[in-house]
């Protein structure tokens, strides 16, 4: 009866060990992806250099949410001043809201007199965010530099 039972519990342990190193399907990959939505304001101006800050809200799928500072700075061929009123944001390739802090690296066309807008995506690792937004102000140009999402 003893060796019935161990044996029945060696091999309960041998199959739990042998799941653990089973690999994740792609279904289950696709699954652990959450989408993440931001919403901000953003203000800033450009000679050369370029500058802007603002804030925003972070909401995933997965129910995490949070609120963001945005802070940009670049330069390249830009003039202007500008602010960017209720832009929206999609954030794509993320497990977590901690994914979306950090520095995504920028390359962007402005343009605008009076009535501003702004469309580009960014890239940080495999993590994406692509950004549209319109506002006011006098921009025109192309620039490079970097955009970091931080908790407020």
């Amino acid at each position: 009866m003893i060796k019935r039972t161990f044996g029945m519990a060696a091999l309960v342990l041998a199959c739990a060990g042998a799941m653990t190193v089973l690999p994740v399907s792609n279904a289950q990959a696709a699954e652990a992806e959450v989408k993440c939505d931001m919403t901000y304001n953003l203000s800033g101006w450009s000679l050369i250099y370029k500058h802007a800050e603002g804030t925003g809200t972070v909401t995933c799928s997965n129910g995490q949410s949070a609120k963001v500072k945005i802070a940009v700075v670049g330069g390249g061929l830009t003039a202007g001043k500008y602010h960017i009123d209720n832009g929206k944001g999609e954030i794509s390739h993320v497990h977590s809201i901690n994914d979306v802090f950090g520095s995504y690296a920028q390359a962007g066309a402005e343009a605008g007199v009076v009535k501003s807008s702004q469309a580009q995506v960014l890239t940080k690792g495999t993590t994406s965010l692509a950004l549209a937004g319109t506002g006011e102000g006098v921009n025109l140009g192309v620039s490079v530099g970097k955009f970091t999402i931080s908790r407020r």
